[in-house]
């Protein structure tokens, strides 16, 4: 299992440069390496202990493999694949899927670290091919958006690779582990970074202009996956290190409440999807315990709505009210966002059921992000349809469908116990309510919410303020 998990972390990086070789099979490349990735996932699921490989024993250089990593890695290689077919007779050339499979191979690799400066080091890779994607159609507005992202990024980063020289200091190890008994103001710079380019609180108010802006393939594996990478050493430590569980947590939950408060109001499509990923990543946050069973029902579902609004005639959901949308992209707009409502029979209620119980004394904030959820994907629920113009589809953008729509229905029966009366009837009663409340205020709220908070200096200017709240609650 060493040996091939050593092949798998190289493969990625080995085909990514080789398909320059090879341009006329970028495409057959690409999604080869996705695969193998989803049956390396696979077997992490039959394997009944964690694999630990120790690169540099000296300095705690570790990779853990577990059945944590599994879920993150299979949603990074379900969501890719569907990617790559969506795009499959597109004109992105070599270079488009080279950088994919570079940050595939990247974010695996994030996956299981189990130490700060290998993880550093894949998080830097992640940034570089995720600005390279952004920034592909070369126009004024993606390469400022782009930049925007490196450079959030990068400052993050800086306060990150601070945090793990201290703990190395208190240490000699980089190991997750270490941030037991570590300096405060280690753990203050380390969360920093790793909420902020995981998109968590209001140091991820980058996240919505970025995932908007960017091409629709590229918001799906921006949401679905990429800021996954900054999540899931949340998740880890706070497995690993008791200390840091409650902070973990109390962000998750802050998180959750402020994305859905803004989607709620949202007008633009594809920016109500981008705060409500946000605010599903509060959900991966608040119960870390399940966070991997609920990464992977909502990397599935939030690739599948991204890809879907970018076939939709209208970003802007008033004049999608005026444009029936042609009737199976408007099934398959309904069957996500039933699942991520929390709706019985998809994978979203058994995710949701799990993380409510494990969420004490935070169910109350969390009902109300559930709410929150419900009355957002309405906006899509209720949208007219029928026998409208063709709306053009690319030729794989229903095979993306059947991959991720279709994992959505197969993983609800990762948690069957879900399914007692007490269960349904709770999601059901809140999705009801959420609609009634959409029917009967939302539907005619015109609220504008301001964007100057999303503005570069004021990000730099949360980061600040995250760094103050961070140290006031890790001294004590």
């Amino acid at each position: 299992m060493i040996s091939i998990t050593i092949a798998w972390i190289a493969l990625p990086l080995f085909v990514g440069f080789s398909i320059y070789l090879l341009p006329k099979l970028d495409k057959y490349l690409a999604l080869g390496v996705a695969v193998v990735s989803a049956g390396y996932a696979a077997q992490l699921f039959l394997q009944e202990s964690p694999l630990t490989l120790e690169l540099l024993d000296n300095f705690g250089v570790t990779l853990m493999v577990d059945q944590l990593s599994g879920f993150f890695i299979l949603t990074n290689a379900l969501v890719t694949v569907a990617v790559i077919f969506y795009c499959w007779r597109s004109d992105k050339t070599a270079f488009f899927y080279t950088q994919t499979i570079i940050m595939h191979g990247s974010v695996n690799s994030a996956f299981i670290c189990a130490d700060f400066i290998s993880l550093y080091v894949a998080l830097e890779v992640i940034g570089i091919a995720a600005f390279l994607l952004i920034a592909y159609p070369r126009t004024n507005r993606s390469i400022w958006v782009g930049l925007r992202y490196m450079f959030v990024s990068n400052v993050a980063m800086l306060f990150y690779l601070v945090g793990a020289v201290l703990v190395y200091q208190a240490h000699h190890s980089f190991a997750f582990a270490g941030l037991s008994g570590a300096p405060p103001e280690a753990l203050a710079l380390i969360f920093l970074g790793l909420l902020t380019k995981g998109g968590i609180f209001v140091s991820g108010l980058w996240l919505p202009l970025t995932h908007s802006e960017s091409e629709t393939p590229v918001s799906a594996l921006l949401s679905g996956v990429v800021v996954k990478a900054g999540v899931y050493p949340l998740v880890r430590c706070a497995l690993m290190v008791e200390e840091v569980d409650f902070i973990v947590r109390i962000f998750g939950v802050g998180t959750a409440v402020l994305g859905v408060s803004y989607a709620v109001f949202e007008k633009d499509s594809k920016r109500m999807l981008a705060f409500h990923t946000v605010s599903q990543l509060g959900f991966i946050l608040a119960a870390p315990p399940v966070g991997g069973f609920y990464a992977l029902t909502h990397g599935l579902v939030k690739s599948a709505l991204f890809l879907i609004a970018g076939v939709l005639p209208s970003r802007n959901l008033k004049e999608l009210k005026h444009q029936p949308i042609h009737t199976p992209i408007w099934i398959a707009l309904v069957i996500a966002s039933f699942s991520i409502s929390g709706f019985p029979m998809l994978a979203g209620f058994g995710a949701k059921v799990l993380t409510m119980k494990n969420l004490l004394p935070w169910q109350l904030a969390m009902n109300f992000a559930a709410l929150g959820t419900a009355i957002s994907f309405a906006k899509f629920i209720f949208l007219p349809h029928g026998e409208a113009k063709e709306q053009r589809t690319k030729p794989g953008f229903w095979i993306a469908m059947v991959l991720l729509l279709g994992g959505l229905i197969v993983a609800n029966g990762v948690y069957y116990e879900a399914y007692n009366p007490a269960n349904v009837i709770k999601p059901l009663a809140t999705i009801a309510l959420g609609w009634l409340a959409y029917g009967m205020i939302f539907q005619r709220v015109t609220i504008k919410l301001p964007r100057m908070l999303e503005e570069l200096d004021h990000l730099m200017g949360f980061m600040s303020l995250m760094l103050v709240i961070l140290f006031w609650m890790v001294f004590p």
